[in-house]
């Protein structure tokens, strides 16, 4: 083992006695090089997506001192650019999400930095608002989203409720790399400064605001009295259980049944031990009831509830509804009754990310709307309505999403917001139900009105120290690729967003990509399927989107399936060591 690392297993050691479990952790793993190394081979490193990591001891993983640490670099950046400044922290169900969210405050508090903190745990949209109804200049969330029990994380905001930009987050980083954990931290006593009032707590007029925002996104308010709308909800052991079920009773859904296993605040997440509302196994306790009492929908919200999972009866069964079909029928419920309702602004805009549905492009043209395509992440999306309020235009946005379940109308928050899909899912549901419709005839009828479109996403998993280079020498080797063809269709046209490089291969034409520099590959086929690979930003997984296009939904089925298979059997895409895990 690599001297440094035993140096730094020394130090910790040595130091992390404010947490007796790291002690314990590290005691147990003493002799054990492997463990040793894997928590202290790297440090986690602070981006736009903030921190991300497996609970425990180490500078590579979730624990008090770096969450110290990274809260004493994002004090020292705020101090040199702002004055009195302000920040609003929030957190989660998950584990220790409570001790990291007063442990950041603290540390503000010893910084003399003023701290808004919520008392119990929230969705992570709140900490959105929160930033923008308390003039913050930064926010913090403790969540980990989706991941696994063993994962947390932390998530900051800028000024102006999105997610931290690439240079601000390049700026904190700057200053925690400058600190070591144990000697460089300001800490307050958290009790004597909420006495103080430098720590205060989120006030019941800040809830009252954040609600009273989200219902005001309602495209048909009161539709959902008298629809006897019957709901099964899963908070999935997270945050959304309170808000959620707040304003659905605001807007008239009252018929709300709880799946009572996933109702309370749990990070083990026992039923669900991966709480991702994208995944069947996350609904299963939800779908199990909706077998027994026969509901209209199922909505279930991940542990930050920020996103949203939904299936609808299909003939017998339910059926499950993917993200990008989900916010499909959302923008074409919007655009549609607002257009008819006479609320539809001039030059209205829908903002979505690069992986999600190209059918989205049928939509918008239906309606007149403009269609903002932008990287993965919903910061990207609360980009554009940041630069549309700087002209004043914000309410020219009227919808944004992403694949990956995550949605958001009105600019009230920057962020995607669980709370008001859910509220807005609903209100279709209802709409649609009063013409005897369920969502998945609303779909289908989509499908038929504008094309077969399967979307189908697969994510290979690449862990430790080697997993890390694994997933370059991948995205290195198609980068190098010359093959001209996947599955037997031709590559029409190729985008190498790392190099802001874009190429139609049937006119030669090559164009520059005014985005940010993001390590994504996109491959557009001919008949309009189309591969686009990326590394995950937040977890050691390299994430395939496909898309299959055909002219009946079976048709777009078998062409989806059939790219797959090439995918996953191609040394372009996977060396062979790899592809015998992805079969």
């Amino acid at each position: 083992m690599e001297l440094k690392m035993q140096k730094l297993y020394n130090e910790w050691l040595e130091n992390a006695s404010d947490d007796s479990s790291l002690i314990d952790e590290l005691n147990e793993i003493r002799n054990n090089e492997k463990e040793i190394f894997d928590r202290f081979y790297r440090e986690l490193e602070f981006g736009t997506a903030g921190l991300r990591g497996i609970i425990g001891a180490g500078t590579n993983r979730m624990n008090i001192y770096i969450v110290r640490v990274t809260t004493q670099g994002l004090a020292n950046y705020l101090k040199k650019n702002y004055d009195n400044s302000s920040v609003s922290i929030a957190y989660d169900s998950r584990i220790k999400s409570d001790l990291f969210a007063c442990e950041a405050a603290r540390v503000l508090a010893g910084n003399g930095i003023k701290v808004y903190l919520s008392k119990e745990l929230q969705p992570t949209p709140v900490v959105s608002y929160a930033v923008r109804y308390h003039k913050s200049h930064a926010g913090i969330m403790i969540t980990a989203s989706h991941n696994a029990a063993q994962y947390n994380g932390y998530k900051c905001y800028g000024s102006d409720g999105c997610q931290m930009t690439d240079n601000a987050a390049s700026n904190v980083y700057n200053e925690i790399l400058k600190l070591d954990c144990f000697k460089d931290v300001k800490l307050a006593d958290f009790d004597e400064s909420v006495n103080s009032g430098l720590i205060e707590y989120f006030s019941e007029d800040f809830y009252e605001s954040y609600l009273s925002n989200v219902e005001a996104q309602a495209i048909n308010p009161g539709i959902c009295n008298g629809a006897e709308l019957k709901v099964v909800y899963t908070p999935l052991n997270g945050a959304g259980n309170k808000l959620v079920r707040k304003i659905l009773a605001r807007t008239g859904v009252t018929d709300i049944n709880l799946v009572k296993c996933q109702e309370e605040p749990d990070g083990n997440f026992p039923t669900c031990p991966y709480p991702n509302p994208e995944t069947k196994e996350a609904l299963a306790e939800g779908l199990k009831l909706c077998q027994e009492i026969k509901p209209d929908l199922l909505l279930a919200t991940d542990p930050d509830s920020d996103r949203v999972g939904i299936a609808v009866p299909d003939g017998d069964n339910y059926r499950l509804i993917t993200g990008n079909e989900t916010g499909i029928m959302l923008s074409n419920y919007i655009l549609e009754n607002r257009k008819a309702n006479g609320t539809l602004p001039e030059n209205p805009i829908v903002v979505k990310t690069i992986v999600t549905s190209v059918l989205m492009e049928k939509v918008t043209a239906k309606y007149g709307a403009e269609l903002r395509n932008v990287l993965t992440g919903f910061k990207y999306i609360g980009e554009q309505i940041f630069e549309l309020e700087k002209k004043n235009e914000e309410n020219r946005f009227v919808f944004g999403f992403e694949e990956s379940y995550g949605y958001l109308a009105g600019t009230y928050a920057r962020d995607k917001d669980a709370v008001v899909a859910s509220m807005l899912i609903c209100e279709m549901a209802a709409f649609y139900k009063k013409q005897n419709k369920t969502l998945a005839n609303v779909i289908d009828e989509l499908y038929a009105e504008y094309g077969f479109y399967n979307n189908k996403t697969l994510s290979f998993e690449f862990k430790g120290a080697s997993g890390m280079e694994r997933m370059k020498q991948i995205m290195d080797t198609l980068r190098n690729s010359k093959s001209k063809e996947i599955a037997g269709y031709k590559i029409v046209k190729h985008a190498d967003y790392l190099n802001s490089f874009e190429k139609n291969f049937e006119t030669g034409e090559e164009k520059t990509i005014y985005l940010p520099k993001s390590n994504v590959l996109s491959y557009s086929l001919e008949g309009g399927n189309a591969v686009i690979v990326r590394p995950s930003g937040t977890e050691p997984k390299i994430k395939i989107y496909f898309t299959g296009v055909g002219n009946s939904k079976e048709e777009s089925v078998q062409v989806t399936d059939k790219i797959i298979k090439f995918v996953k059997n191609s040394p372009d895409f996977f060396p062979p060591e790899q592809q015998e895990n992805n079969i």
